[in-house]
């Protein structure tokens, strides 16, 4: 689910077990009054906020990030994945939005947000990720970029406890070429993690403070593991949904948060 006002949704890239690398927050641009581009930009670099996140190629924001060297996840929209199942098409997206922003520190391609199986747009998420990473290798970005999807847990059928997460039947037959092209590719899988809406959908099982990191102590214990916020859960639940899968090795970014 995209933020609906500026700086809403939080980003942690390069999440792994151990700890965040560096947290960033997503640039939604739904919204009335908000600063300029230019003045996001100076934003995130006064308060030393290393990671971005956004929704669309905006020329603007992409200008505006010019020499910045803040890293970039930049999205595709989900009504525009069936134009990039032509190569050629996917090759030009990656000139006009990618090449010709050589100052700007792109680091992952969201191909589609949060699209789900059955959608008309679900079809054609693997062939577009797999023509806009064809057209990254092409221009010898491949090392410097990776080209993934950002899903939701929805997508997961059991998520507790943690440790029995697994993706629901539903799921399974979309996500699994997914993982097997980013597993292929070096590419990490994309989650959008809202623990307030596991517990909006669910409040007679799941405390708020467990849901907004405010609990003062261990509310699940899930074998040797315990946990203190459903953030931390729901990120083990779709590691362990990525293991059954086969997967086990598989990073998880989480982009966005909130």
């Amino acid at each position: 689910m995209a933020p609906m006002l500026l700086l809403i949704g939080f980003l942690i890239a390069g999440l792994e077990l151990t700890g965040a690398q560096s947290v960033g927050v997503c640039h939604g641009k739904n919204g009335n009054n908000l600063p300029t581009d230019g003045e996001v930009a100076d934003l995130y670099k006064s308060n030393g906020i290393g990671s971005m996140r956004i929704y669309d190629p905006d020329q603007t924001t992409l200008n505006a990030l010019k020499g910045s060297n803040i890293e970039l996840i930049i999205g595709i929209l989900n009504n525009n994945l069936q134009v990039l199942t032509d190569a050629t098409a996917a090759t030009n997206w990656v000139q006009n939005n990618i090449r010709n922003y050589s100052d700007v520190k792109f680091k992952y391609i969201a191909v589609g947000n949060e699209v789900h199986p059955g959608e008309a747009e679900a079809q054609f998420v693997l062939t577009a990720m797999q023509n806009i990473h064809n057209a990254i290798v092409a221009a010898n970005l491949q090392n410097q970029i990776k080209v993934s999807t950002a899903i939701d847990t929805t997508l997961l059928g059991n998520s507790y406890p943690p440790s029995a997460g697994s993706f629901s039947a539903a799921a399974n037959s979309y996500i699994s070429p997914i993982i097997n092209f980013e597993v292929s590719n070096g590419a990490p899988l994309l989650a959008n993690i809202y623990p307030y809406f596991s517990y909006t959908n669910n409040p007679q099982d799941i405390s708020l403070p467990y849901a907004l990191f405010t609990s003062p102590g261990v509310v699940v214990t899930d074998g040797s593991l315990q946990y203190q916020n459903l953030f931390d859960a729901l990120l083990d639940a779709l590691y362990s949904a990525l293991e059954k899968a086969g997967a086990p090795n598989l990073q998880i970014v989480v982009s966005e948060s909130g």
